[in-house]
């Protein structure tokens, strides 16, 4: 019986596992953490409503989650010829497309049915229209161009505007400014983890770093010029009344540092420079959210 009850135990604790895997959590957390953290810095939300906050972070999580197995279950021959992807559960043979499709199709309509039910339907229309972007554009592209990397940039920065829509329920300027912070902060973030995979992703047919070349000069540059965009961009949520002198100075710094493992990367055109910029850019999109989160607040 002992036995029996042990075998159970390990197959749920692998069941849960792989599911954590099809839905790519880390990623999925940030993205619904963003949305969060954008609904709360609404102007219409004075009160903060711990059952609402569960609720746009559950919505958001099955959203992404549905849009990110829909994307394992495309890639899943693609995902077995790379190491850090080859454990995936479909890859791996431990999970059927049909599984996987059914589990995405129940995530999308319960993460929607959150998003219209206790929120409004721009939130949840917005929601669907990142979906499909990330799903259906941004999945195919990443084999024909570069230019993936952009369109994939539009879903992975719309869930700020999903959560200032869900809690203001509008789309005006505070929105846009954080958009278009995690827009751009997107690019040298995601070349980073790109350089640091390039044998992986090229080996697999994937095209998603500026150069064709792979890990060159321009690519290096590229980051940098992008880490230099989101200075400016880092000064709009002042400029436009959503925060104050103390989250301005913490964005700033975040800012600076970012264009200072970038051009580091430049510098040394290394490996271990890359996964820099890449660690660094984990840090960064938390501190600013929280910052201008702190700000609100206090």
């Amino acid at each position: 019986m002992d036995n029996v009850m042990s075998r159970s135990s390990l197959n749920i604790a692998g069941k849960v596992q792989d599911y954590r895997l099809l839905i790519k959590f880390s990623l999925s957390f940030m993205v619904a953490f963003s949305a969060v953290i954008s609904y709360l810095l609404a102007p219409k939300v004075v009160a903060y409503d711990w059952s609402m906050i569960i609720l746009i972070f559950t919505g958001g999580l099955l959203i992404t989650g549905s849009a990110n197995a829909v994307n394992e279950i495309a890639e899943k021959d693609t995902d077995a010829q790379m190491k850090r992807t080859a454990n995936r559960p479909l890859a791996a043979g431990r999970m059927s497309v049909r599984e996987a499709g059914i589990a995405a199709a129940i995530m999308l309509v319960v993460g929607m049915f959150i998003m219209w039910h206790y929120f409004n339907g721009l939130s949840a229309a917005i929601s669907l229209f990142s979906w499909f972007v990330y799903a259906y554009m941004y999945t195919p592209l990443k084999k024909v161009s570069a230019i993936s990397v952009l369109v994939g940039a539009i879903p992975g920065a719309l869930p700020c505007l999903i959560g200032w829509a869900a809690g203001n329920d509008d789309i005006s300027a505070g929105g846009w400014v954080l958009f278009a912070l995690q827009f751009f902060w997107q690019f040298p973030h995601f070349w980073a983890i790109a350089w640091v995979a390039h044998k992986d992703y090229s080996n697999a047919g994937f095209k998603l770093m500026p150069s064709v070349e792979g890990p060159t000069k321009y690519s290096a540059i590229q980051s940098v010029i992008y880490s230099l965009i989101l200075i400016p961009v880092g000064v709009l949520p002042f400029w436009v009344g959503m925060s104050g002198w103390v989250s301005f100075f913490v964005v700033l710094v975040a800012n600076l540092f970012m264009v200072w493992f970038c051009v580091k990367l430049f510098r040394d055109m290394e490996r271990k420079a890359a996964r820099r910029v890449m660690f660094a850019s984990y840090f960064y999109l938390p501190i600013v959210l929280l910052a201008l989160l702190a700000d609100k607040i206090w």
